[in-house]
C-alpha cells in the first residue's frame, strides 16, 4: 500500500547555486526510479544553518511531497548517502490527502 511522505533534502553545492535546477531533475529522476510518485516539489532556497556542524554553514533546502511503498523509502536513503550533493535527508509520513466534510443541514423543526 503507498503511503504519503514528505521527504526534506538539504544540498551542497558550495557557493555555487547555477546547477540547482540540473541536480533537482536528477532526484526528481531518483525518486521516480524508485517507485515515487511525486506530487510537489519545493525549492525553498539557500538557508544558513543555526551552526554550523562541519565545513559546510549553509545549504540548499528542497522539499519532495510523494507517494511510494514504504521500503523505498531505505533505498531512497541509501542511494542519497551516497550522493555527495545531498547533504541532509529526512522523511516524513504525511497522512493521506484531507479531504473536505460535506456541510451538514440541520433538520427541520417539527411545530407542536
Amino acid at each position: 500500500m503507498k503511503n504519503r511522505y514528505e521527504g526534506l533534502l538539504v544540498l551542497n553545492f558550495k557557493g555555487t547555486e547555477d546547477g540547482a535546477k540540473e541536480v533537482i531533475e536528477r532526484l526528481e529522476g531518483d525518486f521516480k526510479k524508485e517507485g515515487a510518485k511525486i506530487e510537489q516539489v519545493q525549492k525553498m532556497d539557500r538557508r544558513q544553518f543555526s551552526y554550523a556542524a562541519g565545513d559546510l554553514d549553509g545549504g540548499y533546502y528542497v522539499n519532495f511531497i510523494f507517494n511510494a511503498e514504504p521500503q523505498v523509502i531505505a533505498k531512497l536513503r541509501s542511494k542519497f548517502k551516497l550522493d555527495e550533493t545531498v547533504y541532509r535527508q529526512n522523511y516524513l509520513k504525511l497522512s493521506s490527502k484531507i479531504v473536505e466534510k460535506p456541510v451538514r443541514t440541520p433538520r427541520p423543526v417539527k411545530a407542536a
